[in-house]
């Protein structure tokens, strides 16, 4: 068993901020890969610096538009296996650290570019944030109440999934392709493509019904008593996910209506059957439905708040709420490898943590670095 991952011995230099870069370099970083974050000094205060990210990583200040910044740059990048970058198209040119730039040190580097519209096509420049690429795939439009206005939710799928996640599996694609063949290449990852890739149920359940699905009305949302949620006595709510019959056979007995089984999808009877539901879910509290319901097979569950899913048991079994030090609780590792397993070795980097450290590795001595310091160069 390899302790430290399965991505030890490989050098991550990751130029992007904010959340969906950074979220992929922690997954890199989780599983063993050293990753070196580079941000301008001048950004030092500007409130961006989403930390939980930063952990298992060192972290470097550099100005690139620097002529000293850059040379310092492809340094790290002689030695480095993969680049990721998060600017919009044209700035990396810009800044002379783009690609090809980048081949020129180090032909086989995995360069890899998160934006939200990617490196081509007609919005290539345009700004958005997770709000937008989510509008234009059109999975916001499936987000809310019937009838409603579309609710935003509250974590950031398309930075995390359509950017982060995607950009970490064509990392480990391309490290996968340079294994057997030699050769790096250039990886576009477009946060709203990637948001678009996750609509696979919503074209099985087009072709299936011959209907649009509509936001709070859909096969799985809302429409039908068996995938709902409902409140309880306590103002509390829990979720029913009884897809397949026999659960919500088995859920209809359990509350005195076998009856009700046969009937899971029929429309003549679906509103009689979902406010039978909200009726007997408002009869008791939520942590009485829990434990009456916990050891039947009728896929329910407590709809919890954040902190107390951070004090579930099953994620302390599961090792998915660990901490990096006496004080702060963190998010383990998802992927669990038997052999390479991932972990959270380090807290979160400070800004700039780890520069003098860095440069030290490079060569550069003290008076070298007070003198980068002085000109703002790190």
């Amino acid at each position: 068993m390899n302790p430290i991952g399965a991505l030890s011995g490989i050098t991550v230099i990751d130029l992007s901020r904010l959340l969906p870069g950074p979220y992929c370099t922690m997954i890199l970083a989780d599983h063993g890969a050293r990753v070196i974050a580079v941000e301008d000094p001048r950004y030092r205060d500007r409130g961006e610096y989403v930390f939980p990210v930063y952990r298992n990583k060192s972290h470097l200040t550099l100005d690139l538009k620097s002529e000293a910044g850059r040379e310092i740059f492809f340094q790290l990048v002689e030695n480095a296996d993969v680049v990721v970058e998060g600017f919009r198209p044209g700035v990396v040119t810009r800044l002379g650290v783009d690609y090809p730039a980048v081949c020129r040190v180090n032909p086989e580097i995995v360069y890899c570019s998160i934006t939200g519209y990617g490196q081509t096509g007609p919005m290539r420049h345009v700004a958005g944030h997770d709000v937008n690429y989510l509008s234009r795939a059109g999975l916001l439009d499936l987000m809310g109440e019937k009838d409603r206005a579309p609710t935003i939710p509250g974590i950031q799928v398309a930075d995390l999934v359509g950017g982060g996640m995607n950009g970490a599996l064509g990392i480990l694609m391309a490290l996968f392709h340079r294994e057997r063949s030699g050769q790096g290449q250039h990886i576009d990852i477009s946060m709203t493509d990637g948001t678009l890739g996750l609509l696979p149920t919503v074209q099985f359940f087009l072709s299936l019904f011959g209907t649009a699905q509509n936001r709070g009305d859909t096969f799985l949302s809302h429409r039908y008593a068996c995938y709902n949620t409902y409140e309880t006595a306590d103002g509390r709510f829990l979720s029913v996910g009884a897809v397949e019959n026999r659960f919500w056979q088995n859920l209809c007995h359990h509350l005195g209506k076998p009856e009700l089984g046969p009937l899971q999808y029929d429309e003549n009877r679906r509103e009689e059957l979902i406010a039978f539901m909200r009726d007997q879910f408002r009869q008791k509290p939520l942590d009485e439905w829990e434990r009456e319901l916990n050891d039947l097979d009728v896929c329910v569950a407590p709809i919890r708040t954040i902190a107390e899913a951070m004090q579930d048991p099953l994620f302390n079994a599961r090792e998915m709420v660990t901490q990096t030090d006496q004080r702060t609780p963190a998010l383990g590792v998802p992927v669990k490898l038997s052999q390479t397993p991932g972990s959270v070795r380090t807290a979160p980097a400070a800004f700039g943590e780890n520069t003098d450290q860095i440069l030290k590795e490079l060569g550069y001595d003290k008076a070298e670095i007070k003198s980068l310091r002085e000109k703002g160069v790190v």
